[in-house]
């Protein structure tokens, strides 16, 4: 999809761009498919916040996605391609031949009308969905699975594309989009192509509302703080933070640590970590 710029009418449509829904049909959401939304706004239950800068927003409804594409030799049709409010990503609504419908991300070059498969022997085309092992090397993919029959975990955002790089024995070695490469079994389920709304990165917000209506609410630096709120607080005046790194308010080193926490279960998976790392 392509970028729409706005003219400086107001200080707030000044740089500011949104994404062009042409293609895109603006209809209500199949309501089956659909259910209520609660946005925990960064608390935990105990209502202690656990994540910061997080609140407000606009209410949604949330859209059920098919991510384990377990509709096995049923061919589907598209019939709509929708904006979701919950994830940066297209949905496309897909009417089986026994007639259920279901929501699925949209691939890129996916149009109405096509139709989409799933299982073992499906065709090696855009959108369809079939174990590792049934695809040739260099295949890019995207909702890919991490245990088989869980559903897709793995390059399910806007623009997300990983690719089949190796296979051997019961494993198939893959590259994700952060660069990061990992094994997972070649009996896990993936979808052929790249996600859709590839330029959903590029738009520019422009004004500090279009912010809060995702839920995302003000954040203040460490070095405007008193010293019992920030590691960087205190001083007088325009002080420096007075520390040889900076810190997180929990007084963890912010910058260039890493953050991942050792022995994880899944460390055997990884042969090469992401970029940056």
């Amino acid at each position: 999809m392509a970028i729409r710029l706005y003219r400086a009418y107001t200080p707030g449509t000044r740089n500011r761009s949104v994404l062009d829904l042409e293609g895109i049909v603006r209809s209500n959401p199949q309501k089956g498919l659909t259910s209520g939304f609660s946005c925990k706004k960064g608390r935990n239950n105990r209502g202690i916040i656990t994540s910061r800068h997080r609140g407000g927003g606009h209410k949604r409804l949330y859209r059920q996605i098919d991510f384990r594409r377990n509709k096995r030799s049923i061919s589907g049709r598209i019939v709509t391609i929708e904006y979701d409010p919950n994830r940066n990503a297209y949905i496309c609504l897909v009417h089986y031949g026994d007639g259920e419908k279901r929501y699925i991300l949209h691939p890129k070059g996916i149009k109405i009308g096509d139709t989409v498969v799933s299982g073992p022997k499906a065709p090696i085309s855009i959108g369809n969905t079939l174990p590792l092992t049934n695809m040739p090397l260099g295949t890019a993919v995207h909702n890919v699975e991490i245990a088989p029959g869980k559903g897709g975990q793995l390059a399910r955002a806007a623009g997300a594309v990983a690719k089949l790089i190796a296979k051997e024995g019961q494993l198939a070695t893959s590259r994700l989009p952060s660069g990061e490469v990992r094994l997972v079994s070649q009996n896990c389920l993936a979808t052929i192509g790249q996600v859709g709304n590839v330029d959903a990165n590029n738009r520019t917000l422009g004004k500090a509302g279009s912010k809060r209506w995702l839920g995302r609410r003000p954040e203040v630096r460490g070095i405007v703080m008193n010293p019992v709120d920030h590691p960087h607080g205190g001083g007088e005046g325009r002080a420096p933070i007075g520390r040889e790194k900076p810190l997180t308010p929990w007084g963890r080193i912010a910058l260039g640590k890493r953050s991942r926490k050792n022995n994880k279960y899944s460390d055997p998976s990884i042969l090469h970590r992401r970029r940056n790392s």
